[in-house]
């Protein structure tokens, strides 16, 4: 029997242990908080009848008196507009009809606001269920229909005064009667401005009242529910603490799981569910030890992302393979082969380590998955479900870039890591890319799988990196590749090649590194380079070993301007025949 199991128990009688503990806690909380409840409505009810009231009464009267002054001064403002284009010479009499149908419908919205703040007072003084100065309010109202019924009275006749003036040109009488207009504009804003303070003091004495009523509620909510909680909790803690314990105890376990801390567990002392569910924990925190020693494990063999899908995702690493537009990366040690000859195996196996080390981090770097080591060589991949279909092209064509920039410093590291002065054959790096439809998925057998890449892609890649040999160059890659990469990768066009197992030639690039980095000389050799090799394609021979001797004069050893320079020299000895297309056969000698 597992160590953290429990002896059978029926289930009945461990599902009541539980049930009649959890059920007695409820019934007795449930009977406090229903008669705290009930005395907590009561009040609650009357504070939230005088907050109903304060908020869409007392404040909304008192914003309709605020917006009934602004809508003086629009008044006041349309009538002076009225004024100036009545006043202008000739007369804007479309200006001053527009103004005065706009100073008219002020005029209704002033007697809106008013007759909406009335309203609401009148609604306060006949709500008999709240305690409101229901005088004070009445004189408020009076006040209010008083001050708007005078000024609309001698407004009309001031303004019935004013528009006849204006028909009969007296800029001084029309200027004395304007200063009437004023004053008895500023007088009803004063009046205004009293009236809204004094419904102010209207709404600071109900949110006064207001207030000490919810202070009560609170204060007698408060004891009352301090009474229910202290007996509740006395109850609770009586009957709830063998619960309790072991609850605290698989909360302190999922904790320490969560912190990545998989070597504790959690000791089993009840038998109920709890007992059952702690029992559990610690079998899932051994199978969880498990799984973690197999991802280490795996992580050391396999890409993590393989390992992570094929573990947490398998849908992402399809065992039955699909078509995808992938980008295939091979890389190889120039030289290996002499430099291995000379070594002890022990010194053979440090160089392997840091050789592989230092090229595999750039791939990963830059996302990409190291598929497998083939002796000195290193394939990788890009592409889904590990990279985006947008960029796995460039990442890898970045990949190239930092892998280069390094062997200057592995060629300094490795004499010191083999305790030699000088290494008798010179490590160098040769890669090859191609970006194209492969068929990705996991490959093998009922023994032994495999998540990998095949097809045409995968060879053309192999192809490429061995063609390095034959053109003296560090990194080849397909037009496919550079198109896909974009203008952040600086490349020159090599040849036209048809390579081991494909009857039609295509375009191969040399990377040269990154946007804007490249050096006035490499700029000199690509456009020297591409002449050549232009003119090497329309049989101009002469031309083409000219450009190709510049180029060379300006970067001394150019491989690719090396091999084209040889070969020109063959086909202007023994021209190609009418047919040839200028492309290059990879076994060709």
């Amino acid at each position: 029997m597992h160590s953290d199991s429990l002896p059978d128990l029926p289930t009945k009688m461990i599902r009541q242990s539980i049930r009649r503990q959890i059920v007695s806690i409820a019934v007795g909380l449930i009977v406090l908080m229903v008669g705290t409840s009930i005395l907590s409505t009561i009040m609650a009810r009357r504070v939230a009848h005088q907050l109903d009231e304060l908020s869409s009464k007392y404040f909304e009267a008192y914003r309709h008196l605020a917006r009934m002054s602004i809508r003086s001064d629009e008044r006041a403002i349309e009538l002076r507009r009225m004024i100036i284009a009545k006043l202008q010479s000739p007369p804007d009499e479309a200006t001053y009809a527009e103004r005065l149908r706009s100073f008219q419908s002020k005029n209704a919205e002033v007697d809106e606001e008013a007759n909406a703040a009335r309203k609401l007072i009148n609604e306060i003084i006949a709500d008999t269920s709240t305690a409101s100065d229901t005088i004070g309010l009445g004189r408020l109202e009076s006040r209010i229909a008083s001050a708007n019924d005078d000024v609309r009275r001698f407004l009309s006749e001031t303004i019935a005064e004013l528009l006849a003036l204006l028909d009969t040109p007296n800029s001084p009488e029309v200027r004395r009667t304007m200063a009437r207009v004023d004053t008895l504009r500023d007088d009803f804003n004063h009046r205004l401005d009293d009236i809204r303070n004094e419904m102010m003091m209207k709404v600071r004495s109900g949110a006064v009242a207001t207030i000490g009523d919810q202070q009560r509620t609170i204060i007698i909510s408060a004891i009352v529910t301090a009474l229910a909680a202290v007996l509740g909790l006395i109850f609770a803690l009586l009957v709830s603490g063998e619960i309790t314990k072991p609850v605290r105890r698989l909360l302190e376990g999922t904790r320490a799981i969560e912190a990545g801390h998989l070597d504790g567990r959690i000791d089993v002392t009840t038998r109920d569910e709890i007992g059952q569910l702690a029992a559990a924990f610690n079998r899932m925190v051994g199978q969880l030890r498990q799984n973690a020693r197999v991802r280490e494990t795996f992580g050391r063999y396999i890409d993590p992302r393989v390992v992570e899908g094929l573990i947490d995702r398998p849908e992402a690493t399809a065992s039955e393979g699909q078509h995808r537009i992938m980008t295939v990366m091979f890389c190889d040690m120039k030289g290996f082969t002499a430099l291995s000859e000379g070594m002890t195996p022990q010194g053979l196996v440090k160089v392997m380590n840091r050789y592989l080390s230092s090229m595999s981090e750039p791939i990963r770097n830059n996302r990409g998955i190291i598929d497998k080591y083939i002796g000195d060589a290193i394939m990788a991949y890009w592409g889904p479900p590990f990279t985006d279909e947008s960029e796995h092209a460039r990442l890898a064509c970045l990949s190239a870039i930092e892998m280069t920039g390094r062997i200057a410093r592995l060629r300094k590291e490795l004499p010191e890591l083999l305790g030699v002065r000088v290494i008798p054959v010179e490590c160098d790096l040769r890669i090859g890319i191609a970006t194209g439809e492969a068929l990705v998925g996991t490959i093998g057998s009922e023994l032994m799988m495999s998540y990998t890449v095949m097809g045409d892609t995968v060879n053309l890649a192999s192809r490429l990196e061995m063609a390095n040999k034959h053109y003296g160059s560090r990194s080849l890659v397909t037009a496919a590749t550079i198109q896909a990469a974009g203008p952040e990768i600086e490349t020159r066009e090599i040849d036209k090649l048809v390579v081991v197992g494909q009857s039609t030639s295509q375009a191969i690039f040399e990377i040269m590194g990154r946007m804007g980095d490249l050096t006035a000389e490499q700029l000199r050799l690509r456009e020297l380079y591409a002449t050549g090799l232009g003119a090497y394609r329309q049989r101009q021979w002469n031309e083409a070993t000219e450009a190709l001797n510049a180029a060379l004069e300006v970067v001394p050893g150019d491989g690719p301007s090396l091999a084209l320079l040889q070969r020109v020299a063959v086909m202007k000895e023994n021209p190609p025949p009418e047919n040839w297309d200028g492309a290059w056969h990879l076994d060709h000698k």
